[in-house]
């Protein structure tokens, strides 16, 4: 389920760009998964998002 509305993004005030860098971005690990080992032969998941199940 999509809950996207384009109504919730609302305009913010960007500060200037020699501003923004405050520190250094680490990049994270990602856990990465294959889409057979994620669907193991089915075709449709469930995943539950603190009590809400998206499919």
């Amino acid at each position: 389920m999509n809950t996207h509305n384009p109504n919730d993004f609302r305009y913010r005030v960007r500060r200037p760009e020699e501003t923004q860098m405050r520190y250094e971005r680490v990049p994270l690990a990602v856990r990465t998964l294959s889409s057979n080992t994620l669907f193991q032969g089915e075709h449709e998941i469930g995943i539950e998002h603190h009590g809400a199940l998206y499919r």
